[in-house]
């Protein structure tokens, strides 16, 4: 489900099976670097979309957690941090944070919830169907991660 009206209603009518968030996590430069950050939200974008289709009636999709680049990095987890902590409040067991800024790997341990690094494809130069396929692949992957870590938390 989307963080969209008609989906946040069905999921409030149906909590006890929705039981995953998905926050996409991006690093925004503005400057240099500007084209590099836009290609990786982009990626982080379908894939998540993607990811979404693939297990509707069972993951919430939240907006992207944004933020710049260059802000203190401990201000950033700490916001964050009362993300999920409102999260899981909500009744959510599992999060999963997605991202191809590198940083949050050495970040995880201050977070309850799992955070998953891809690196960055860069999808530009790919017409729709070799986008479709990249990202096929890489959710397929996914797929994998994330029912193991539904079952080790069960």
């Amino acid at each position: 489900m989307k963080w969209i009206p008609q989906d946040v209603e069905t999921y409030s009518n149906a909590k006890e099976y929705v039981d995953t968030a998905v926050v996409p996590l991006y690093s925004v430069t503005v400057g240099g670097g500007i084209k590099q950050s836009a290609a990786a939200a982009e990626f982080i974008t379908l894939l998540t979309t993607y990811l979404e289709k693939q297990f509707t009636g069972r993951i919430l999709l939240f907006p992207p957690f944004t933020y710049l680049e260059n802000e203190q990095s401990e201000r950033v987890v700490t916001d964050l941090q009362n993300w999920e902590v409102n999260i899981f409040e909500a009744g959510f067991k599992h999060v999963f944070y997605i991202t191809s800024d590198l940083e949050w790997r050495g970040r995880e341990a201050q977070l309850e919830g799992s955070v998953i690094w891809l690196p960055s494809i860069p999808l530009e130069h790919m017409n729709d169907p070799q986008k479709l396929t990249m990202i096929d692949s890489q959710v397929k992957q996914l797929l994998t991660l994330f029912t193991q870590k539904w079952h080790e938390n069960e």
